[in-house]
């Protein structure tokens, strides 16, 4: 009896035991689900940043003297070695509360990565380009991530593939895998290949024996990505980079050999960076100092390399030059003499100094010179004009004068450039062509008989070209400029007239043109029913030089207004509304962003800021920080006065203020030495805890790759689809269907 009674009451507080544990167990977990619905909240630490003067830094020509201090209460979350634990648990919070306030759109999500997929061709070949006694590919496989470098005989056509670099091979066990150099050796029985395993683009260097398949003990640490080989396989060429991550030096590495490479080429000035390629025609090593507004070229002459460094032409500030060469000359794309949207000159090898250069054709204030692509019988001229990119075909006629002949082509808006050109005697250019309705299609273009051969057109599985259409229309900025903007959208999904919704992309700087080409991760947009607009605001480079210098250092505030004219057309001639109405800018198209919406928060429904230069201020203050000095000639030095005032009257993160804005989406790489994932970090916190909305304001931040995102071909398509889904949810166009539980695979 007393047994029992005692099992009784032993039962009795057993079950009152688990039922409290139960208790503090549901408390716990509605706790823990209130922690994943309340955005992370960052402390709090007073630090006062200084800007002028500050001894012992490298502050500019002209720093303020006495400092200034603007107060930065969320300066600590800089942290160099990625290492702080508080700020990565900081940042693991971030994802979480970024992953359930998307949790509904958990299916949506699957279902539009199956459908970008779906627009793949996972298993494809690359047309192959002719290269000495080789024709070279590239090729992917289902469900292989990474590309095969490959080639065959050129002399025969039942030759068997040769993989020379398997990427996926080099990407097992790493997190993140970027191949930069690829770069075969002029008897091609080497291979020069770089590889970036975390997205902070310093690579290491690699040279494979092609006929053994040995990987040799060469390693080649700190390059800035490319990989030059001299005459033969003896030498390579490379370039690193010092601790503010700027390219500073080039290198002669002797293939095989423990003596220690040689230095040919410091850059010291902190404005300018060091850059190399090698002439097509294998004669000479051009290198190349530039900063934004001036530059500087000299070359070794690869046939006798013990000249040493020859200069063409001394820098003078504001003068900028590029060179190529064929035959006894140098031919030489500038801005001299006044030519804004640059001109192209000649000069013999032998006097190669500006004393002796002259103009090929007349300056055309209406034509932007890029850039001369030289072969043994002909050049190509890349530029642009009426908004475009173009390619002329640069000749000689017989009695010795040039003559240039455009390239034509059909569609209204569309992007043309150069394919892989290996051989520099030859009659054939490759080229690439796309519009935002035609795939990447490779040609061969004749330059005898000027006619164009198709090769190739990238398979899109699952497209109908039939069913879209692309414009280009132009809104007007406040200054009266006219702005153009470029469309695709589907037909049948269009009611001209009928507010709709509406994706606007922007982002202009540093003459970057976003030109309107193909691209299969709009379709889900698209078949929505959104409008995909660019807008070609300036900054940007789309219609020459003059476009971008409008809209620098003192007059930045045009690329903000400009975008803001965009929307304010799309809105007034009914294409959109607010509510329907979205935007996106990446790096410093995340800056526009920051700006746009403090300016005009209530034009849009929601955005997305992929990893957004925003802290402008602290950034382009500190001479430590990778690419800062060399951005000064681009926004200002806010250490001068000068520039102090009008950039900090525009820098997102310092401008945030008690309004309300709209849905955020921003995404960042803790590894990008681009823009620190400490900008975007520190300035959701501020939206957060200024605004007066109730807008979800979200970071995902990628602890695994830096600037360009997922290097995982796969990884970036569910990437996308977490954007996609999040842009379409906000304009409410998913479907019924897109958040059905998405069907087992087989």
């Amino acid at each position: 009896m007393q047994r029992s009674a005692g099992l009784s009451i032993g039962v009795g507080l057993l079950s009152l035991g688990m039922y409290a544990v139960r208790q503090r167990r549901g408390v716990y977990q509605a706790a823990l689900a209130q922690a994943k619905r309340t955005p992370p909240v960052l402390a709090k630490k007073p630090h006062m940043v200084p800007f002028g003067n500050v001894p012992g830094e490298v502050r500019g020509d002209a720093p303020m003297d006495p400092i200034l201090y603007i107060e930065d209460p969320y300066y600590y979350v800089r942290d160099d070695t990625r290492k702080n634990k508080e700020v990565i648990a900081h940042l693991e919070k971030e994802n979480e509360y970024a992953e359930h306030m998307t949790s509904h759109l958990k299916n949506a999500r699957e279902n539009i990565y199956r459908e970008l997929l779906s627009h793949v061709q996972e298993t494809d070949v690359a047309y192959p380009y002719p290269h000495g006694d080789y024709l070279y590919y590239t090729r992917t496989e289902k469900g292989s991530s990474y590309t095969y470098h490959c080639r065959k005989s050129r002399h025969d056509a039942n030759a068997k593939e040769e993989l020379i670099l398997d990427e996926n091979e080099l990407a097992k066990g790493q997190s993140h895998c970027d191949v930069g150099a690829v770069s075969i050796s002029p008897d091609h029985k080497f291979l020069a290949y770089s590889v970036d395993f975390n997205g902070y683009e310093t690579y290491q260097g690699f040279v494979k024996n092609l006929v053994t398949g040995e990987i040799l003990s060469d390693r080649i640490e700190n390059v800035s990505g490319g990989l030059v080989w001299g005459t033969d396989a003896s030498t390579v060429y490379y370039s690193t980079m010092d601790d503010a991550h700027r390219q500073d030096k080039i290198w002669r590495h002797t293939v095989g050999s423990s003596v220690k490479d040689e230095l040919i080429y410091t850059e010291d000035d902190q404005l300018f960076s060091a850059y190399m390629g090698k002439t097509r025609s294998g004669r000479y090593l051009l290198l190349q100092s530039s900063s934004s507004e001036t530059s500087e070229v000299s070359f070794i002459d690869l046939q006798a390399p013990a000249k040493g460094v020859t200069l063409v032409e001394k820098r003078v500030k504001g003068v900028t030059y590029s060179v190529d060469h064929q035959g006894d000359a140098f031919f030489i794309e500038t801005n001299k003499d006044g030519a804004t949207n640059f001109k192209l000159m000649t000069t013999p090898v032998a006097t190669p100094s500006a004393a002796h250069w002259t103009d090929v054709f007349p300056y055309d204030a209406a034509v932007k010179v890029d850039g001369i692509d030289c072969f043994e019988s002909f050049s190509v001229l890349h530029g642009r004009q009426d908004g475009f990119t173009q390619l002329w075909i640069v000749t000689k006629d017989a009695a010795g004068a040039f003559t240039k002949e455009r390239m034509a082509f059909s569609d209204p808006i569309y992007t043309i450039s150069g394919a892989p050109n290996k051989e520099y005697a030859t009659q054939t250019y490759r080229l690439t062509y796309s519009s935002p309705t035609t795939p990447f299609t490779t040609y061969d273009y004749d330059v005898g008989s000027r006619q164009m051969t198709l090769l190739k057109e990238r398979p899109v599985p699952n497209y109908d070209r039939s069913l879209y259409a692309c414009e280009r229309i132009e809104a007007t900025a406040e200054d009266g400029t006219r702005v153009p903007m470029s469309l695709v959208y589907r037909k049948d999904k269009r009611t001209p007239g009928t507010p709709q919704p509406l994706h606007l992309y922007g982002y202009g700087s540093y003459e970057i043109c976003i030109d309107p080409t193909f691209s299969a991760t709009t379709l889900p947009l698209l078949d929505r029913g959104v409008i995909y607009v660019i807008a070609h605001i300036r900054g940007g480079g789309e219609m020459g030089r003059t476009w971008y210098e409008d809209a620098k250092y003192l007059t930045k505030a045009k690329t903000f207004s400009d975008f803001v004219s965009c929307a304010e057309h799309l809105v007034a001639t009914k294409m959109t509304q607010p509510s329907l109405l979205t935007c996106e800018g990446r790096s410093a198209g995340g800056l526009l962003m920051g700006a746009v919406l403090n300016m005009r928060p209530d034009l849009f429904q929601a955005a997305i800021a992929g990893v957004p230069f925003v802290d402008v201020m602290n950034s382009m203050c500190d001479a430590t920080i990778p690419l800062t000095t060399g951005e000064w000639e681009e926004w200002g030095n806010p250490n001068e006065a000068k520039y102090f005032s009008y950039m900090l009257s525009y820098s997102p993160y310092e401008n945030v203020k008690a309004q309300k804005y709209p849905n955020i989406l921003v995404t960042s790489g803790l590894f990008d030495p681009r823009v620190a994932y400490w900008e975007p970090t520190k300035w959701v916190a501020r939206l957060r805890e200024r605004k007066t909305d109730d807008n979800a304001i979200l970071l995902k931040m990628d602890l695994t790759s830096g600037h360009f995102s997922a290097s995982d071909r796969y990884h970036y398509l569910r990437e996308k689809a977490f954007d996609l889904s999040y842009l379409l949810d906000q304009v409410k166009c998913l479907t019924p269907d897109d958040h059905k539980a998405p069907a087992k695979k087989d």
